[in-house]
């Protein structure tokens, strides 16, 4: 945004604008965060563009949100959603301090699991091999993007739902069909995949080091902080 950079847009008949950047800024104090949305408004306003109302917010966030919101009378911190993930307030199971807690986003979930069962749907007749191949394969894609820590009860849940997809579609072959819960899980548990932990919490995995020296950068990510 500096004033020697320009940003330009194209505005012709017939092409659609793509979304600009979401960003996630991060201030200490709550003036610096009001400034800070003054500013970047006025900038903006420059090259005749606004920051959308619905989508752009203050809110208190962060190890100390929860105390000052309680001495405000107010309930539990906000949450955020970004990068398919709804970032919240919580503690350490293991040691009592502050993190920030990711769970899948929930509507993402549901948008997904329809998309699982209409190609459940036109597999239905598919041999449970080949489907199950498909299945490992998708839930496999899911693991590599969504499994970090803090997010295994999502996981979990959304692994169960699609079981029960498949369950429901493998009956809807005939009429007649039956199977189990149990002897479904039995015969289909080699298709999924475990459920584990693949990243590890944001601190380790953007750990530098260059010439014996650490840096850490935090995750950059439409929502102003404070």
């Amino acid at each position: 945004m500096r004033r020697e950079s320009h940003v330009r847009f194209c505005e012709s008949a017939g092409v659609k604008l793509p979304r600009a950047t979401h960003p996630i800024v991060g201030f200490q104090h709550e003036h610096e965060a009001k400034a800070f949305l003054h500013d970047l408004q006025e900038r903006m306003r420059e090259f005749e563009l606004a920051l959308h109302p619905a989508k752009t917010r203050l809110i208190r966030f962060g190890r100390h949100a929860t105390k000052q919101r309680e001495e405000r009378g107010e309930g539990k911190p906000e949450t955020f959603d970004f990068l398919g993930f709804t970032h919240f307030c919580t503690r350490s199971r293991k040691w009592g301090s502050f993190v920030i807690g990711r769970k899948t986003i929930k509507k993402r979930m549901l948008k997904q699991l329809q998309v699982v069962k209409m190609e459940l749907r036109r597999r239905m007749h598919d041999p449970i091999a080949k489907t199950g191949a498909w299945l490992n394969q998708m839930l496999k894609g899911y693991l590599n993007y969504y499994a970090v820590p803090g997010n295994s009860p999502s996981l979990w849940w959304y692994f169960n739902e699609v079981r029960w997809r498949w369950l429901k579609s493998l009956k809807r072959r005939s009429q007649r069909a039956f199977m189990s819960w149990e002897k479904f899980t039995s015969s289909t548990d080699r298709f999924f995949p475990s459920i584990r932990i693949l990243h590890p919490l944001p601190c380790h995995r953007f750990d530098a080091r260059t010439r014996g020296r650490r840096s850490y950068a935090g995750e950059a990510g439409g929502t102003v902080r404070c």
